[in-house]
């Protein structure tokens, strides 16, 4: 019942908070154009060759994922904004997918957008992530989800800071921090 209310709450406040927000047509392909041509700092470049898949079958990657981790990247889900492990870290390091350890962001890109969830203003490199149209929800928004696995990480809205202007508004449950 609690997780319930929790699901319940995450999608309310979505709708208002800002990871929620809608795009039209034109503000998704914007978007999706934008991430895929972002400039990479040299400390956080990684190869641009394509990544190699991993495919599992349900069972497999809920025997290898906590059932939070399972329920975003695998089901698409939401974390409560606020209450996960890291919307407020400072530590420095690599953000790489719960699922399959491909680094995808670098802690020098993250910053704070006050909505509560981790957010960076790109990616580690332009192969790391996959930005791809998501309508659930009665909105229209840029899905991200790991290139290596295809789990869902959150959402990508032009809304950042300097210098790409895309705000990655992504799922602490999908990610773990390798600190340096």
């Amino acid at each position: 019942m609690i997780r319930i209310a929790e699901i319940i709450l995450s999608m309310l406040l979505l709708a208002t908070v800002g990871c929620g927000n809608s795009q039209g047509a034109e503000g998704r392909s914007s978007i999706q154009k934008q991430a895929s041509q972002t400039t990479l700092p040299d400390t956080a470049k990684q190869a641009a060759a394509p990544v190699e898949k991993v495919v599992k079958t349900d069972e497999e990657w809920k025997k290898q994922l906590t059932e939070e981790q399972f329920y975003v990247l695998r089901q698409k889900g939401t974390e409560p904004p606020f209450r996960n492990k890291y919307w407020d870290n400072h530590d420095s390091g690599v953000f790489r997918c719960a699922g399959c350890g491909l680094a995808l962001f670098s802690s020098q890109t993250k910053f704070n957008s006050g909505t509560g969830w981790p957010s960076f203003y790109q990616p580690i490199a332009p192969t790391a992530v996959i930005a791809q149209t998501d309508g659930s929800h009665g909105m229209v928004r840029s899905e991200v989800v790991c290139a290596r696995c295809n789990g869902h990480l959150g959402h990508v809205f032009d809304d950042g800071p300097e210098p790409t202007g895309l705000r990655y508004c992504i799922n602490s449950a999908a990610i773990e921090l390798a600190k340096q």
